[in-house]
């Protein structure tokens, strides 16, 4: 048997080189780059296997230069959601502080669903000099390290201490990662001496090697059920979600829509599954969604979600489904989200789910009225939507009007990139989505700081496609360093950053809920009060974005917007737009809930009407069952 001898971290990148994945016939490289910050604890182990790698086998295994580690993830995960979870990249660091600055974005990903590789050094396996520099110490446990943290938030969690076990780790990692139903963050820490460590390996271990993502149909008489409670439906509603456009489902989808007349709302990850002028889609439901696709949920007797996981946002905190006696229909490939809402679960892949209801449905219809009223809800929220995206407020423009000035700079398949903040569900229910992947909001862990790093990870996915990052100040502020790496790897995102002098998002629901806008806005501290109302910080996020290296245009108002965004289109590298915006300014309202508990006592008489409102809404809130 022909061996290899190398180092555990050199027998990782080459084996992570040889990686595929396949779905539907078509394969792709599995693992296509590594994001990496070097420290002491991998400097010398995967730090040295990549730039072997790159000197002697180019384009093996890429490496790009980070800088910050919670980015990185976010950069790969926004990376594997563009390639529908079929490619992903992996992230390397440090032990201490470089690893555990990863764990954010670790739960953002299993959150969502969404494959990343994370290989965060740990501390010598061997303890020949313990306590090293960054290591925890546990007087209680001395095989626990900071990396057990990223246990709780990753589908798949190894460590491995001899190079023996590397193999199995390596193989279970990408099961995980291929597995659509069980994916999300995988993390093998690889303590610092083991990295550098040589072994023998068995030539097999790198051979290319294809990992099959199947279409797992579903239960004929899962599906017999779900058709059962389709036909006695008189209004129903379907809800699609992100699993619709990871299945590559969305063709799918309009086929049903078009033949049965059922609406089609979208959730955050969904948004896309329907171009927004498909006679069938109603646009975004539940607390950030459009009064049609809301309106429609209120009255709806049977729901069918598909690929989505219910997320309160998409329920209004489980007051959108408002009709006594309304039932759910599931088809959903993780069993897990399948059965959630009590409903009729339809366990399988979203696709060909879609293609067997379609077909168990051939000759059924909506009743006209219903077609009707459907087509009405569409056509006034579309004038809604118009009218948001050309009010033409003074001095400073509404955010949705920017959003408007955006979308309609922007081409059928450019991307629109947000996450955290009032920008998401404004984009929400404005967004004109006209691409399956024209739409990339992060809701579900909505993580301040992914903008930024997302956009670039769907520009590396996606190099063909121009990349809107849209960004609040507060957002900027957390988390803007990858504009650095943007810059550095000659990779274009038109950043709009809209600075509105504070937490905008976080306003508005600090006053609805009674605490008046407290600690939301960018102040110095009153001399007098000793409050944190005096005058505004003389902060300059433009300034701060042209000494990352990023072009910056200054823009006033929505005319100045447009042109700035004409000339965007036209340059081949980074180009930050900053733009003012006035935080008082609301969107269109979703005439929904969402369910933020209010203080139950309180000496402020705003705090007391805020949760009498509480009270009411809050009788509107369904039980599970």
């Amino acid at each position: 048997m022909t061996s290899h001898r190398l180092t555990v971290a050199q027998a990782t990148v080459r084996f992570l080189a040889a990686q595929r994945s396949e779905r539907d016939g078509v394969e792709h490289r599995l693992v296509e780059g590594c994001f990496g910050i070097f420290g002491h604890g991998n400097v010398a182990g995967l730090g040295q296997a990549l730039l072997e790698a790159e000197v002697l086998a180019p384009g093996a295994l890429p490496y790009r230069q980070g800088r910050n580690e919670q980015a990185m993830v976010h950069a790969a995960t926004a990376f594997a959601r563009m390639r529908n979870r079929l490619s992903i990249l992996a992230c390397t660091t440090s032990v201490g502080p470089g690893a555990t600055n990863m764990v954010t974005g670790a739960a953002l990903a299993t959150i969502n669903r969404l494959p990343v590789l994370l290989l965060p050094s740990d501390t010598f396996a061997t303890r020949v000099a313990d306590p090293v520099l960054q290591q925890l110490e546990a007087p209680a446990a001395g095989d626990v390290s900071v990396n057990d943290c990223f246990r709780p938030v990753s589908q798949y969690f190894d460590r491995v201490s001899r190079p023996e076990q590397l193999p199995a780790a390596l193989l279970s990692a990408m099961r995980v990662l291929t597995d659509p139903a069980e994916t999300g963050a995988v993390t093998l820490c690889l303590p610092e001496d083991v990295q550098a460590e040589a072994h023998d390996w068995p030539e097999e271990l790198f051979a290319p090697r294809v990992w099959h993502v199947a279409r797992p149909a579903a239960d004929p008489a899962a599906v017999a059920r779900a058709v059962e409670v389709l036909r006695g439906a008189r209004r129903p509603l379907i809800v699609a979600g992100g699993g619709v456009i990871y299945a590559d489902a969305t063709a799918a989808l309009a086929d049903l829509a078009a033949r049965t007349g059922i609406p089609v709302a979208e959730t955050q990850a969904g948004k896309g599954s329907l171009p927004f002028d498909h006679p069938q889609a109603v646009g975004a439901v539940g607390a950030t969604g459009t009064t049609a696709a809301n309106a429609l949920a209120r009255e709806a007797d049977v729901v069918v979600g598909i690929g989505t996981r219910w997320s309160d946002f998409t329920t209004a905190s489980r007051s959108a489904f408002a009709t006594p006696g309304v039932r759910f229909v599931n088809c959903n490939i993780k069993a897990f989200d399948a059965a959630k809402q009590a409903a009729v679960a339809v366990v399988g892949d979203a696709r060909s789910s879609l293609a067997s209801l379609a077909e168990a449905l051939t000759g059924w219809r909506v009743e006209d009225a219903y077609a009707r009223e459907v087509a009405d809800l569409r056509a006034t929220w579309d004038g809604v939507v118009e009218r948001a995206y050309h009010e033409r407020h003074r001095p400073q423009p509404a955010q949705s009007e920017v959003i408007g000035a955006v979308n309609e700079a922007s081409g059928p398949t450019d991307v629109v990139v947000c996450a955290a903040g009032s920008m998401p569900g404004d984009l929400h229910k404005l967004w004109r989505t006209r691409d399956p992947k024209g739409y990339h909001v992060e809701y579900g862990y909505s993580c301040m700081g992914y903008e930024i790093a997302g956009g670039l990870g769907a520009k590396l996915a996606a190099p063909d496609r121009e990349v809107y990052v849209m960004v609040g100040d507060g957002s900027y502020l957390m988390m803007a360093q990858e504009l650095v790496t943007a810059v550095q790897e000659h990779v274009k995102l038109i950043v709009v950053l809209v600075d509105n002098r504070g937490f905008a998002s976080i306003g508005a629901l600090s006053e609805s809920v009674g605490s008046q806008r407290f600690g939301t806005r960018y102040r110095y501290r009153d001399e007098g009060t000793g409050r944190l109302d005096g005058p505004a910080l003389p902060v300059d996020l433009a300034d701060n974005a042209a000494s990352l290296g990023a072009l910056v245009l200054r823009v006033e108002g929505i005319d100045e917007l447009r042109a700035a965004l004409e000339r965007a289109r036209e340059e081949r590298r980074t180009v930050v737009i900053h733009v003012e915006t006035d935080p008082l300014l609301p969107a269109p309202s979703s005439e929904s809930w969402w369910d933020v508990p209010v203080a139950e006592v309180s000496a402020l008489e705003t705090t007391g009407r805020a949760r009498a409102d509480y009270e009411r809404d809050k009788r509107r809130q369904r039980p599970l069952l």
